[in-house]
């Protein structure tokens, strides 16, 4: 998952280049919280952060309509927010069957299953 957020960095940092805008890169505050109790825990951290950059990019888009410019508003839908609804997704999924499973032998199992590529 890392690497799909630093290509989409990438392709921010891309697009505003081609709109002829300055890139200024700040220092990323380091998570809250580093350690989890369980799976769970950590897959609705996850899902909490999923859902602050979703509502990051809602807001880009609405300032977008605001400012007429359908090609940030494109640019957005295109390669964004369709995938961000996915992700949603996928992370509530997943804390739905890690409560179905629960601790121990669950979590190894759906760890195994669901996880592993």
């Amino acid at each position: 998952m890392s690497k799909e957020e630093h290509e989409h960095a990438n392709k921010f940092m891309e697009y505003q280049n081609k709109r002829g805008g300055t890139i200024v890169l700040f220092d990323l505050k380091k998570p809250q919280k580093q350690s989890w109790s369980s799976p769970l825990e950590a897959h609705e951290m996850a899902l909490q952060l999923e859902k602050d950059v979703y509502q990051a990019l809602l807001e880009i888009h609405a300032s977008a309509i605001d400012h007429h410019d359908p090609h940030l508003t494109n640019f957005l839908e295109d390669e964004f927010l369709n995938e961000q609804v996915k992700s949603l997704d996928e992370f509530a999924r997943y804390i739905t069957n890690l409560r179905r499973v629960g601790p121990g032998l669950g979590e190894y199992i759906f760890d195994k299953e669901e996880l592993q590529e």
